[in-house]
């Protein structure tokens, strides 16, 4: 059977939402503490995209949805090498 993929989480820079509700995005959601959230902002601000979260399918289909429920842009990738 093998072992269960991982897959991730990718939220993408978009020129229409603030920094601050980003932020607030990834703490509401997420769970993260307010550092991190902001340190994930700032790499989809600076790189474009940033991988948010990490899990299975169904877990990242959800983060994703509930992301874009947000105003946020997201998608769904396979992570890892396995």
């Amino acid at each position: 059977v093998g072992q269960e993929s991982t897959w991730t989480t990718v939220v993408w820079d978009d020129p229409v939402n603030l920094m601050d509700y980003v932020t607030m995005v990834f703490m509401r959601y997420f769970g993260y503490p307010r550092e991190r959230a902001t340190q994930l902002m700032i790499q989809v601000h600076n790189q474009g995209r940033a991988t948010v979260a990490e899990g299975s399918k169904e877990e990242m289909e959800a983060a994703v949805h509930a992301m874009h429920g947000y105003g946020l842009q997201a998608s769904v990738e396979k992570g890892g090498q396995g």
